[in-house]
């Protein structure tokens, strides 16, 4: 593998993680927003310990009814936190989705090169034997 593409896998590696990690970091930010804004909207929201609990159950959907809004305001807000959850967990998932195909896909381009250097190399041979079969005929040809 050349120098370049060493350094363009390595620049596409290190994008790929680093949008994991920034993905993360925004599934917590809307989770520790999420929490404090219910705690602070709803008053059967007793800490922010509940917030939280809530914030991360409305975000996934799993919703167990442990802990539910109670307030117009606080189940207008959990609609908002729904929607960013869904979001940001999906880019989660993409984000892992892409370390794994990213993988994939080096190991089938490394085969895709091996083949064609594999040719490249038998096309060499074939054309070598045809310029000595060229140059065999033409020396033959130019003797009387």
């Amino acid at each position: 593998m050349s120098v370049r593409k060493q350094r363009q896998h390595a620049r596409r590696r290190h994008l790929v993680r680093r949008g994991l990690i920034y993905s993360l970091s925004l599934v917590g930010a809307i989770l520790l927003l999420g929490g404090v804004g219910f705690w602070g909207l709803d008053p059967e929201v007793h800490s922010l310990q509940d917030g939280l609990w809530l914030a991360f159950t409305t975000a996934a959907t799993v919703g167990y009814g442990d802990v539910v809004p109670s307030t117009p305001l606080s189940r207008a807000f959990s609609v908002i936190v729904v929607l960013l959850g869904l979001a940001v967990l999906s880019l989660v998932t993409a984000s892992l989705a892409a370390i794994f195909v990213e993988e994939k896909v080096e190991e089938e381009e490394r085969q895709i090169e091996r083949d064609l250097r594999h040719e490249i190399r038998g096309l060499r041979h074939q054309v070598e034997a045809l310029r000595a079969e060229v140059r065999h005929a033409q020396g033959e040809a130019k003797q009387p």
